[in-house]
């Protein structure tokens, strides 16, 4: 190989890594079209003309100007590309449903999942915010080190908002607010009718020999009312705070609503169910309601059990693609740094907390996706 073919063999590497590297810089476009989708009702459109449209119907049923046809081709070029929709074969500018718009649809007859407020309010301006000004929080957490930013922002979110943290803002906005409590609503329906209908052995195994079960910071109750339909022997309780138990109408389900705060008691039952809990507390916090937890549910020989659903770094079902679902883990995580500050926990960090909680043991089982759940002995 003569010198030339060696010069040659560099530039197109520099230039692969530069395509690259523009690919990174770029990639929130596919987050933002996304959003965008979502908010014009793209899926819902699509559903609604039986699965596949053109582009000048799409803007006929958005009722959209004519003048952003030649925009809206491009948009769904880009999500069609991204695997959002489906381009149709031997079809110019006709787009389908995917398995992942499907999952957008709200209208009766899609995929019955209606996750576009999920996607709504984790695109949310007010959640993404914190992304653009990591590395001015970074520095101020550095100066706090040295005692000289003892009023450092805990996370970049409070940062970007005056020093409030995510539910001080989601208190003060309503509208924010409403989209947050819709984004956890969604995601928990979701789940649980994967868990409890789509998995094979998903809810038979999980909810195995137990008579009763609290749903620790549950909500409005949605989780423990699936529960309680596919169980109807299991008795199921919801322990939230005052604020949230005082708006939730009487006799709702089926279900017994108790007032209280997790870092202080837990009702007794066979199984304590922690769902989408632990990623949102330290290590010090999540011990403290660990403890509480194992306090309220018998022994390991009589059934006792605390079921984690949770994010576990590096560990997803076989089904997926396990470099893919670690990225997604990593996204996630990097995105509660910045909202939250809490981290995703992989299995050894779990064993940690567990242990220092006083937990004989655990097993996760690979039921949930990206997610799995972890059922934890006393």
């Amino acid at each position: 190989m003569d010198a030339s073919s060696n010069s040659d063999l560099a530039a197109d590497e520099l230039l692969r890594a530069q395509a690259e590297l523009w690919n990174h810089i770029f990639a929130y476009t596919k987050s933002m079209s996304l959003r965008c989708a979502v908010e014009l009702g793209i899926p819902d459109a699509v559903h609604r003309r039986g699965g596949a449209v053109t582009v000048p119907e799409l803007v006929a049923e958005l009722a959209l100007p004519r003048s952003r046809e030649p925009f809206l081709r491009r948009l769904m070029r880009l999500l069609a590309h991204g695997g959002i929709f489906d381009a149709a074969a031997g079809a110019e500018d006709a787009y389908g449903l995917t398995a992942v718009s499907r999952l957008l649809v709200s209208a009766p007859g899609g995929a019955g999942q209606g996750l576009s407020p999920f996607a709504r309010a984790m695109l949310h301006p007010i959640i993404v915010s914190p992304s653009i000004s990591l590395a001015s929080w970074f520095r101020a957490a550095a100066a706090d080190d040295d005692d000289e930013g003892a009023d450092a922002p805990r996370v970049p979110f409070a940062a970007v908002h005056g020093g409030r943290e995510l539910w001080a803002v989601a208190k003060d906005d309503p509208g924010f607010g409403a989209a947050f409590n819709d984004a956890m609503a969604c995601d928990g329906r979701f789940v649980m009718d994967v868990l409890l209908h789509g998995h094979q052995h998903g809810g038979a195994q999980l909810f195995r020999g137990i008579t009763s079960l609290v749903d620790v910071g549950g909500g409005s109750g949605g989780a423990a009312r699936a529960i309680a339909a596919a169980f109807p022997h299991v008795r199921c309780t919801v322990l939230e705070l005052p604020q949230v138990v005082a708006t939730v109408p009487p006799g709702d389900g089926g279900v017994e609503f108790v007032a209280g705060d997790m870092f202080d008691h837990v009702p007794k039952a066979d199984a304590v169910l922690l769902r989408w809990i632990l990623h949102g507390w330290g290590d010090e916090e999540c011990v403290r309601i660990l403890r509480w937890c194992r306090e309220a549910v018998p022994a390991r020989e009589d059934g006792g059990r605390v079921i984690v659903m949770d994010l576990v770094v590096g560990s997803s079902s076989s089904l997926g693609d396990g470099a893919r679902d670690t990225e997604t883990q990593l996204l996630w995580d990097v995105m509660m740094m910045g909202v939250v500050g809490s981290p995703e926990r992989d299995e050894r960090e779990f064993c940690k907390i567990f242990h220092d909680a006083g937990f004989s043991g655990y097993k996760i089982l690979h039921v949930l996706g990206i997610r799995s759940v972890i059922e934890v002995y006393p």
